[in-house]
């Protein structure tokens, strides 16, 4: 791009191809890589939500809007999951296996989203919520 200032306006223009040095080729380069990263870590269904993404901060932008939400969105999943951890109990009829399998989602949920439960907490919370039997 080029700036070119009119007055107090300044506009951009992109500058044609012929007059590219090597660091325009490698900025270029660079941008084309980061957006193919992102582009092929992702299923289809997630492709058709950022094909028209121009830049590889808007693609990534996109995927975080629409796997973590807004910041409310967040906060909210965030309030419900350690909700859901607190009042956590074992069935009757399940496993340890099973119940600790189902604590996990829980608390990797969390962590997903900034949220981290310490390991001590978790095996606290395992040994109480287990049957006296």
């Amino acid at each position: 791009m080029i700036e070119e200032k009119d007055g107090e306006k300044t506009r951009h223009i992109a500058k044609p191809r012929q007059k590219y040095d090597e660091a325009d080729r490698k900025k270029i380069e660079k941008r084309y890589k980061e957006k193919t990263l992102l582009v092929c870590g992702i299923g289809p269904d997630e492709f058709n939500r950022v094909s028209a993404c121009e830049s590889a901060k808007g693609i990534w932008d996109c995927l975080k809007t629409s796997h973590e939400g807004t910041k409310k969105v967040k906060e909210s999943k965030i309030d419900m999951l350690t909700s859901l951890n607190e009042y956590f109990k074992m069935k009757e009829g399940e496993t340890i296996n099973e119940m600790f399998t189902k604590l996990s989602c829980i608390t990797n949920e969390l962590r997903n989203l900034g949220e981290p439960i310490s390991m001590s907490k978790q095996v606290r919370k395992v040994l109480r919520i287990l049957p006296k039997s």
